[in-house]
């Protein structure tokens, strides 16, 4: 793997030069731009550039314009590595083409993740120490922040690096202290939480943030917003309890989330997520597309808001997803979708008969299955016990759109934690039909697309701004 070092200071490219070094890069070093573009001109392209902002004779950003204008060097990976901190500056060099910032000093842990996270590397060689999880809490509440400190402490794999009481000086403490992940509550004086969350996703659009909002109607409405506008997951705070209920809320559900968000790279865990996945070679198909079923949980409301308006219409098949998440939660974000989509989206109720152009979403709390009727296929809605810890569970829809529509029924699984989805794409698969999968690199977390990508069910493992696309052209290829 080749890696391009562009930095007018030598120490600075040293220090590089030996972690590139440690992953099994091999490094190429130029002092400024056009030492950048020559060097570029005569290797083997890089997987990775590295690019200072403050360079004589051709500064970072100009050469990140550069290389973005080129079609040889428009998909090179870019990663800016500065001392800049005034937000408005980083947020033009993400615009004018850098994939991702990192501040100086930095550490050789924050190199390596961020060149597995832009996918310069596979996980063996990202390979971090396992240094503890570091934690920025952002919420206006003291008393929250200190339950959070005490015992997000507790656990050894975690360390708080700092506090905020609302989402200013939230911001200013992030570019001081680093942090692996950000806890971020919704309601706050001075600057809200989602206002800061979409000036944090200027500046650093793949920091995981995961929200604690209290779990009330307006506090639902607000969080789902913060999911749309790229917060990675939520939990909710439990509504007036004591400090022991919070903890408690904190070990079974925060701590759990955290650190699947951060995971902790070794290289033997690495391995099995490095291994490339089967395809099962099928016969093409020609039946139609008669329904298409979602699963979707963790980072969902972001990635449903990405691939939705890429197919649905008035005269698609009916879309049925299974989002997990509580009751409170679902209704607004079926009507975050329908703005979204610009096409009804709703709740599906017991006994609903399915048409074309129907976009329904599981109630939380409630199993959503299909079932054929004298009237046409039915929704069914069930309170039996949770598969896979979910209910509702994306198995649940999936076995049963396999029994109803068979070789007609489209699968798409999108990023989510566990492994619901799974059985029930078998199902599809063993009845004809088709599954498609969300790749790794753009899923928030790999875990259920990623176990039916590594099982060889899915047809195509597609980033997220290609899955929409690909079911809008099966569904033109097999109406035609």
């Amino acid at each position: 793997m080749n890696a391009l070092i562009v930095d007018d200071s030598k120490t600075i490219r040293s220090i590089l030069v030996r972690v590139l070094k440690e992953m099994r890069f091999e490094c190429h070093e130029a002092a400024n731009g056009i030492e950048a573009l020559e060097v570029l001109a005569r290797i083997q392209r890089p997987e990775i550039v590295t690019i200072n902002w403050q360079m004589p004779v051709m500064d970072g950003v100009e050469l990140i314009q550069r290389l973005r204008s080129d079609p040889m060097y428009r998909d090179l990976r870019l990663l800016m590595v500065s001392t800049e901190q005034n937000p408005d500056r980083i947020a033009a060099a993400i615009a004018a083409g850098a994939d991702e910032f990192i501040a100086k000093p930095f550490t050789d842990e924050a190199i390596k993740r961020k060149l597995f996270e832009l996918g310069a590397c596979s996980v063996p060689e990202a390979a971090a120490s396992r240094s503890p999880i570091r934690v920025l809490i952002v919420d206006d509440s003291a008393a929250i922040r200190s339950i959070l400190t005490a015992t997000l402490s507790a656990d050894t794999e975690i360390r708080v690096v700092g506090t905020a009481a609302d989402g200013q000086i939230g911001l200013a403490r992030v570019a001081e202290v680093a942090p692996d992940i950000v806890l971020l509550d919704v309601e706050m004086p001075v600057m809200d939480g989602i206002t800061m969350l979409r000036e944090l996703r200027r500046l650093q659009p793949r920091l995981p943030v995961l929200m604690f909002s209290s779990l009330t109607e307006r506090g639902a409405k607000a969080a789902l917003d913060a999911l749309v506008a790229g917060a990675n997951d939520y939990v909710a705070k439990p509504k007036g309890s004591s400090p022991e209920e919070v903890a408690a809320r904190i070990k079974a559900e925060l701590i759990p989330k955290m650190k699947v968000l951060v995971p902790r790279y070794s290289v033997d865990s690495g391995k099995s997520l490095a291994t490339p996945f089967a395809r099962i070679q099928r016969r093409p198909r020609s039946e139609a597309v008669a329904a298409i079923v979602v699963a979707v949980s963790t980072g969902g409301p972001s990635a449903l808001a990405d691939v939705l308006p890429a197919f649905v219409s008035k005269t698609a098949p009916p879309v049925l997803i299974v989002q997990h998440m509580p009751p409170v939660f679902t209704s607004h974000l079926a009507e975050r979708l329908t703005k979204i989509c610009g096409l009804p989206v709703a709740e599906a109720k017991q006994g609903q008969i399915l048409a074309p152009g129907e976009i329904l979403l599981a109630p939380g709390g409630m199993h959503m299955g299909v079932v054929k009727t004298g009237l046409g296929v039915a929704v069914e809605l069930r309170s039996d016990p949770p598969e896979n810890s979910c209910r509702p569970a994306a198995d649940v829809l999936f076995r049963s759109a396999a029994r109803v529509w068979g070789a007609g029924t489209l699968g798409v699984v999108l990023t989510g934690m566990g492994r619901d989805g799974f059985k029930g794409s078998e199902a599809i698969v063993a009845a004809g039909g088709a599954v498609l999968a969300q790749d790794e690199f753009t899923s928030v977390v790999w875990g259920m697309p990623g176990h039916v990508a590594r099982a060889g069910m899915a047809d195509a493992v597609l980033p997220l701004s290609q899955l929409g696309v690909e079911v809008a052209l099966r569904l033109k290829r097999r109406s035609s």
